[in-house]
């Protein structure tokens, strides 16, 4: 089961990074979600995926059996998940502000601050 998750996350990475290498913002914005979510597979892959033995130490013993989930993981994806959905959507925010004030998601057309006849540069000092 762990392969085709570990496949999974490469598949997902992959995707992610070649829509956050796109000039169009929702392509980024997409690709960062997508991003967010193939991290907490990769988590949750690492903490062993069984169903057999729930993560509960039993009684008289001082440590999980080597066969239990690991919950350490399980927990840290929830707190991802909640920091990935808050960043997702200021993300959302920032781009739609962005396509308002700009009329394009287009990153390139998005250079407002600088001239279009730029000077240049100093050659010496």
């Amino acid at each position: 089961m762990e392969a085709v998750f570990a496949t999974l996350v490469g598949l997902f990475f992959t995707a992610a990074i070649y829509l956050m290498l796109s000039k169009f913002s929702i392509r980024i914005m997409l690709g960062i979600a997508i991003l967010g979510n193939a991290v907490n597979l990769l988590l949750f892959t690492a903490g062993r995926v069984t169903r057999e033995v729930p993560p509960i130490i039993p009684a008289g013993a001082d440590t999980l059996g080597m066969d239990a989930a690991n919950p350490l993981p399980q927990a840290l994806i929830l707190t991802a998940i909640v920091i990935s959905f808050s960043f997702l959507a200021f993300l959302l925010v920032l781009t739609y502000r962005a396509y308002q004030d700009l009329k394009t998601d287009n990153t390139g057309e998005m250079r407002v601050a600088e001239p279009d006849e730029r000077p240049m540069p100093p050659l010496g000092y």
